[in-house]
């Protein structure tokens, strides 16, 4: 019986620490910036089939929610390049966004990305003139684009605003495990930036 008590003790601690970890690094280097313009960037995850993987739909899915409501010019960028020969994750998350969600707002494709650095090199370009920068993503990869961002163009860092891809609740059960592979994926930032970061 104490045994039972014992697992579901830390079960439940195991679901609230992953919770905890991932909603503090969806609120991190992000603030309230205005702008009359404003671009969602949802990066690809590795998709070597034909057609958008689990975790793209879900990135998918996450940037339409980020998504303004109007108030701003908003367009959406998909980045990801192909995997091995075939088609790119930008090109595969955009016909995802349209075909089940219909989505019909702004799209651009960043199609030549291999890693997240690559991600933010080669979407600075599309959002030179854009107000406010949501970057889409699991959390804790979603920090790291922008610490990424920051290191390469801190001017534009300072347009980083939160995006909706953290939410109570969801991807509960994979939460710890998100958080697990979230700090050994942080690990390698400079010393400095994980000291702000984490």
């Amino acid at each position: 019986m104490r045994r039972r008590t014992g697992l579901a003790i830390a079960g439940v601690a195991a679901l609230v620490w992953g919770e905890w970890l991932n909603w503090r690094w969806s609120q991190v280097l992000v603030r309230d910036s205005g702008g009359a313009s404003e671009a969602v960037v949802v990066l690809g995850y590795r998709n070597p089939q034909a057609t958008a993987n689990l975790i793209n739909r879900w990135r998918v899915r996450a940037g339409i929610r980020s998504y303004a409501d109007g108030a701003h010019e908003t367009c959406v960028i998909f980045s990801g390049g192909a995997t091995g020969s075939g088609t790119a994750e930008a090109k595969l998350m955009a016909d995802y966004a349209k075909s089940a969600h219909g989505f019909g707002g702004t799209v651009l494709l960043e199609d030549q990305s291999a890693t997240t650095w690559e991600n933010i090199t080669n979407v600075i370009p599309l959002l030179e003139d854009v107000g406010r920068i949501k970057i889409v993503s699991q959390p804790a990869h979603a920090l790291k684009a922008r610490a990424y961002l920051r290191r390469q163009r801190p001017d534009l860092a300072e347009r980083l605003v939160r995006a909706d891809d953290y939410r109570p609740g969801e991807w509960m059960v994979v939460k710890p495990l998100l958080a697990l592979y979230g700090l050994w994926t942080l690990r390698g930032l400079k010393a400095d930036e994980r000291k702000v970061l984490l």
